[in-house]
């Protein structure tokens, strides 16, 4: 039948699709590898600012084979991070709990930028247009009313992902950053994929409210202010707590990935 394989240690993922024999018919297979899942190469032109020192530190996380021109990672590194289980199969109670996990790790994170409190840190960032919590909210309850389940709160990976990103946003700002700018870019576009082909296996293509993007102007407007946002935050930083940010990126690398391993 169809399966996803395991991932690495992150959600930075890009999505190769294969073919392979079955007894009856050839089953389609879904491989998740670790890519940087940020959509903002080459292709998008030439990045400048502090934006563009966070990509490249993310890309150089991985390895050749994955980022061909600026992936640093060996092989032999990304192996070490693959998940026992070699082979893994989506189920809708595994995506349930990747959805309502996920939830409570942008909770945190929208929470952290709509707090009055935290206006003159991180207000910028109120209505980016990157917010996912309400289209997770119906995602959830569509998940449940389709497959009978019921919702229930994060007590799992995400609840941990959140609390950590809530006291983080407290005590270092530049480390927050890091954390916010990875999950917000990597789920718009390797986040898109993966959630594509999950859709094809146990929703027949439903396309969930996710992986749409339709408040102000639309992702690639939200994408393109967000990183301006984050150029103009950073300005004030001193090189010490840029790189006590770029030094953040493998810890939310790890925290990503471990959400991604529920959906299985």
């Amino acid at each position: 039948g169809r399966v996803l394989a395991a991932p690495a240690v992150r959600a930075h993922a890009s999505v190769r699709v294969s073919t392979r024999p079955s007894r009856a018919h050839r089953a389609r297979a879904v491989t998740v590898v670790a890519a940087h899942g940020h959509g903002h190469g080459a292709s998008m032109g030439a990045q400048k600012g502090f934006v563009e020192e966070m990509r490249r530190v993310a890309m150089a996380l991985h390895t050749r084979e994955q980022a061909p021109k600026e992936g640093k990672k060996t092989t032999d590194d990304a192996k070490k991070e693959q998940q026992p289980v070699a082979r893994w199969a989506p189920t809708p109670e595994g995506y349930l709990a990747f959805l309502i996990e996920s939830r409570a790790v942008y909770r945190a994170m929208e929470g952290v930028v709509g707090d009055d409190a935290n206006a003159s840190t991180y207000g910028k960032f109120k209505s980016s247009g990157l917010e996912r919590t309400s289209a997770l909210d119906k995602d959830i309850a569509y998940m449940c009313e389709r497959f009978g389940l019921k919702e229930y709160e994060a007590t799992g990976a995400g609840k941990e992902y959140a609390d950590f990103l809530t006291a983080l946003a407290k005590t270092s700002p530049p480390e927050f950053i890091c954390h916010f700018y990875n999950v917000y870019f990597a789920h718009s576009a390797g986040g898109r994929m993966i959630g594509r082909k999950v859709s094809e296996m146990i929703l027949d293509g439903k396309a969930l409210e996710f992986y749409e993007w339709r408040e102000h102007g639309g992702l690639d407007e939200s994408l393109t202010r967000v990183r301006g946002l984050l150029n103009d935050i950073s300005e004030a930083w001193s090189r010490e707590e840029k790189d006590r940010c770029l030094e953040e990126t493998g810890k939310s690398f790890q925290l990503s990935g471990q959400l991604l391993r529920l959906i299985a």
